[in-house]
């Protein structure tokens, strides 16, 4: 029901819906009665003139009845598919809005499987609503109504049955509705897998563990078929059980027919008539069986969609900043750990102060909080103790479009979109023109061999840049941030796939293009920070050094180390 605001903007296709199909179901209640009329009128008495005459008025009736057949079905096409697409459209949104540690708890596969399986299940849900509940409720009604209108000893047909079949369907679907949500689980453990297997092709390829994930990949899908036979055993004992209610009542008012036709009572054509309605109404209950069926399934996809949709991001917009400065990051007493991580923070009382215009560079170990401490600054994640300013402001008072404008980030894995290179790099400002596309490229080293592509800066790069190398990723997506223009550049390991010679020349452009950017470099060589206005040394998440080389080679020791390790073994 929380869902049901979805339908409002399809309210009068969802109007119509019912009302065509209520036409539709007038003409098939109506048709038994013709038929007994051609019966017990023309075919007995020999008429012809009755015959023809009541065949034109059946005719007729069912031309009726299949424009409004046919014209329930579009409507109801049109409000559960429109209903579909704005659901999955903000849940999408919804997803595009958590914050990092809550798409995690979720999990990739399970948003996959929310936004396709458990959407298109509601979505099936709201069709069969609008047309077959409207359906089956007036074949209820109204065929007990016309049976009723020919003998009232058909009544007690009905009176035995219907209840057999609706305790038959509630106990049934009880057993059903839990598994329900046991199938949508078992649905998100396969696309997980599948998804990992994708995106990490090539270190399953690298370590030849095909056969081993082939074995993980078959364990849930094992799981979930196990799941789906659960239910389909259970719903699988529903329609042999009405059939067998329904054959006995169709039975049972034979019986009575044929008593009353023996007395006089009724005629021939109205107990063919009878034995019409009576599976007409059964056959209702079997049809809205099914449609309890539907509710299980959508209700465990309500549940998993509104769990989402009422998730509040955890990093949120702030009142809005009121800047003072230009291009500053200032970390205060700054403390980190990831969500739901217990032991040692990733990093402990960092204090820092970045100047406008600075270029600093971030050294340490591999673990030492390198990429947590300069994620803290676009607030992907928000610090546990202590503050994060830039521009003199505190993070958590900007609204979080205003806070990313302000930062270029180039990720230490590349990420590249299924669109052509220009498109790529025009993520950094979507309104840029292509002399301004291909300056960015040229300050990243990039535009030689996008112009050496097949259709230059429109050739379609493949999904994730597959098509590419690593360094070339890299420097489409260093385009990117610099089509951007930002005051504070990230640059979070995006160097790695370049030659010193290449990533040289692109620091000398950066200068060039960017002055008064402030840029935060983490990397791994001393080689390529080494010229930079200051280094900021980590170890196990504490600064334990940040001066200029020349000073930390005197002051501080982890950064000795790094260095002879570098810098005096490639000499040796």
């Amino acid at each position: 029901m929380k869902l049901a605001r979805y339908l409002r903007p399809y309210l009068l296709f969802a109007l119509l819906t019912p009302l065509t199909m209520i036409g539709e179901v007038l003409v098939d209640l109506l048709q038994p009665k013709l038929l007994s009329q051609i019966v017990d009128d023309g075919v007995l008495p020999q008429n012809m003139e009755v015959i023809i005459h009541t065949g034109i008025i059946m005719l007729l009736t069912i031309i009726i009845g299949g424009a409004c057949g046919v014209g329930s079905s579009a409507f109801s096409g049109m409000a559960s598919q429109g209903f579909a697409r704005d659901l999955r459209n903000d849940v999408f949104d919804k997803v595009m809005r958590l914050s990092f540690q809550q798409t995690d708890r979720f999990t990739t596969g399970s948003l996959v499987t929310r936004l396709t399986a458990d959407i298109t299940a509601i979505q099936q849900l709201v069709d069969f609503s609008l047309r077959m509940l409207v359906r089956n409720l007036m074949f209820l009604i109204g065929g007990v109504f016309m049976m009723m209108q020919l003998n009232v000893r058909f009544g007690l047909v009905i009176a035995i049955s219907l209840p057999i079949e609706v305790l038959i369907v509630v106990v049934i679907m009880k057993f059903a509705n839990p598994l329900y949500t046991i199938v949508a689980g078992r649905l998100d453990n396969v696309n997980s897998v599948m998804q990992e297997n994708v995106t990490g092709a090539r270190v399953v390829k690298a370590y030849v563990r095909e056969e081993h994930e082939t074995e993980r990949f078959d364990g849930a899908n094992g799981a979930l078929m196990t799941a789906n036979l659960k239910v389909m055993k259970l719903v699988a004992l529903l329609q042999p059980l009405l059939m067998i209610i329904m054959n006995a009542a169709v039975i049972m008012v034979i019986y009575i027919g044929g008593l009353q036709v023996e007395a006089a009572d009724l005629k021939v054509g109205e107990v063919m008539a009878a034995v019409t309605y009576v599976t007409q109404i059964l056959h209702g209950i079997m049809m809205l069986s099914m449609m309890f069926q539907s509710i299980s399934r959508a209700s465990a996809s309500a549940k998993r969609l509104n769990e989402v949709l009422e998730t509040e991001p955890a990093v949120a917009d702030g009142a809005g900043a009121d800047c003072t400065e230009k291009g500053t990051v200032e970390f205060r007493n700054v403390t980190f750990r990831y969500p739901r991580s217990g032991g040692r923070p990733v990093l402990s009382g960092i204090d820092l102060k970045i100047h406008s215009g600075e270029s600093l560079a971030i050294l340490g170990a591999t673990g030492s909080g390198k990429s947590s401490l300069v994620n803290l600054i676009p607030r992907f994640y928000d610090a546990v103790e202590g503050e994060v300013y830039v521009d003199g402001e505190n993070v958590r008072n900007y609204k979080l479009d205003e806070l990313r404008s302000r930062i270029g980030v180039v990720l230490q894995k590349s990420e590249l979109f299924s669109a052509t290179a220009a498109e790529n790099i025009a993520w950094g400002d979507k309104n840029a023109d292509k002399a301004q596309i291909t300056a960015a490229a040229e300050i990243a080293q990039a535009d030689e061999f996008i112009s050496a592509m097949p259709d230059g800066y429109d050739t379609r790069i493949a999904e994730k840049g597959a098509s590419l190398s690593g360094g070339q990723k890299q420097r489409m997506s260093i385009a990117r941030a610099v089509l951007k223009r930002p005051e504070i550049l990230i640059f979070d390991d995006s160097t790695s796939a370049l030659d010193l010679r290449t990533e040289a020349t692109l620091r000398q452009r950066l200068r060039e293009s960017l002055a008064g950017t402030t840029v935060i470099t983490i990397a791994q060589r001393i080689a390529s920070v080494k010229d930079c206005d200051r280094i900021a040394v980590l170890d196990h998440g504490r600064l334990v050094g940040c001066a200029p080389h020349d000073e930390l080679m005197k002051t501080c020791e982890v950064y000795q180390d790094i260095y002879r390790s570098q810098v005096k073994g490639g000499e040796g």
